[in-house]
């Protein structure tokens, strides 16, 4: 099971192409909006039509934030597919727990923690453990975040400043990463013995 079965079932509920254009026009409003956020944000990759969907979807905004989580599944599940499998209901939980929370910059900044050194100073470092909703939302059958590059993967150590980048630039990434610790290595050489 993968997106293919998401596309085949939102397809489903939007009407077949060769369907007339009233039986075309059966999802409208929240509704219509519901099924394109789902379509939308099991991929990294998001062409300019998802914007009316995902700005309806991230629109939603409460006071506390477990509200606003439980608002946008409930969005979401006005698409008639949400409950349609339990698979399906599960992409629904996800996508509600982890998108716009889970892409590389997003983790680089609620990842950050602190540490004291071996100096008896405290220090920032970004964790290179992913968290759970995050792990379930890109990791799910139904979602595509591997084939389309944008996977967040962590580059580094979190002790020598790793952070977490699009699989697709992580190749360049960790080619930076790995100069510029070996540049930090050398100064620290150059220091402890005055060369």
């Amino acid at each position: 099971m993968n997106r293919s079965f998401i596309v085949a079932s939102l397809s489903l509920a939007f009407g077949s192409i060769s369907t007339s254009a009233a039986a075309q026009d059966v999802l409208t409003g929240d509704t219509r909006l519901a099924c394109e956020a789902i379509l939308c944000l099991s991929s990294g990759t998001r062409p300019t039509e998802c914007l009316p969907s995902l700005n309806r979807y991230f629109s939603i905004n409460l006071r506390k934030f477990s509200d606003t989580i439980r608002e946008r599944a409930n969005f979401l599940r006005l698409c008639p597919v949400s409950n349609q499998t339990p698979e399906m209901q599960s992409l629904v939980a996800a996508i509600s727990d982890g998108a716009g929370r889970c892409d590389p910059g997003s983790l680089n900044k609620t990842l950050v923690m602190w540490r004291l050194n071996s100096k008896g100073v405290y220090e920032t470092y970004i964790s290179d453990q992913m968290p759970g909703h995050c792990t379930s939302y890109v990791g799910h059958a139904y979602t595509d975040f591997k084939s389309s590059g944008t996977l967040p993967r962590y580059v580094g150590l979190p002790e020598r400043g790793g952070s977490w980048v699009q699989e697709s630039e992580y190749a360049q990434a960790l080619a930076a990463y790995t100069e510029r610790v070996r540049r930090e290595d050398e100064r620290r050489r150059y220091r402890y013995y005055g060369n």
